[in-house]
């Protein structure tokens, strides 16, 4: 089976002094997670979309789906402490209620990307089908600069350098392997799903993002967003 997990669990405290968590927030004519939803609803070949958020949120979530999504396969889940309790705690709904199987696959994206679109999800869909795991990337177009303290330690060639997005997608037998291989200072130390699987051993291919599959995260983002939004309408 096919799932997609809409990651919603965020406080998105780099967004200032909101008064909610940013994928609550209005873009446009609606909240910035119904803008991603709206996305995968359109794929017919999820079995199921999950969306994982936090607690205090989990009544006003169910009642913006509700407004505006009519898909039965669209459900919500508590998230965790953070991103990669979150991710698990989607992973663990699907055990229960669906069980999990060995070629099952799990497409795994930001509630905050709202930009992506049917091509790299489906890219996303073809290239987990042949490999473990995939991450959406696009090449750095900065130079990278490698620091640990206030001295740059590396420069790495910018060729071989890419920014990471999302969706991220994994067999997801394979994911709760790795993830359940990991010492308790590995986890802590995960900021990325794809870590999960590279840190066991495991290969992660690649699918390319777009630029404009912004994370809206600081409230820059969010009138880049919405000056996006307006270009298209």
């Amino acid at each position: 089976m096919i799932y997609a997990q809409i990651l919603a669990g965020g406080k998105g405290t780099r967004m200032g002094h909101v008064p909610m968590p940013k994928q609550f927030l209005s873009l446009a004519d609606k909240p910035i997670l119904i803008h991603t939803i709206e996305k995968f609803v359109l794929e017919r070949r999820f079995d199921a979309i999950i969306v994982v958020c936090p607690i205090d949120w989990l009544s006003h979530t169910n009642e913006l789906i509700k407004k505006y999504i009519h898909d039965k396969r669209v459900q919500v889940v508590v998230g965790g402490s953070d991103r990669n309790d979150t991710l698990m705690k989607g992973i663990a709904f699907i055990r229960d209620h669906y069980g999990i199987h060995e070629d099952d696959i799990l497409i795994t994206h930001d509630a905050v990307r709202p930009f992506v679109t049917e091509r790299i999800i489906n890219d996303n869909i073809a290239a987990v089908l042949t490999h473990d795991a995939v991450d959406t990337v696009i090449p750095a177009t900065d130079t990278i600069i490698q620091s640990t303290t206030t001295a740059v330690d590396a420069i790495p060639v910018r060729s071989t350098m890419y920014q990471g997005q999302t969706p991220q997608s994994f067999k997801i037998s394979i994911l709760v392997k790795a993830y359940d291989s990991l010492t308790a200072h590995q986890k802590a130390s995960l900021t990325d799903a794809c870590k999960i699987v590279l840190l066991a051993g495991y290969p992660v291919s690649r699918v390319r993002g777009e630029a404009f599959n912004i994370k809206i995260t600081t409230p820059y983002d969010l009138r880049v967003a919405t000056a996006l939004i307006e270009e298209r309408s």
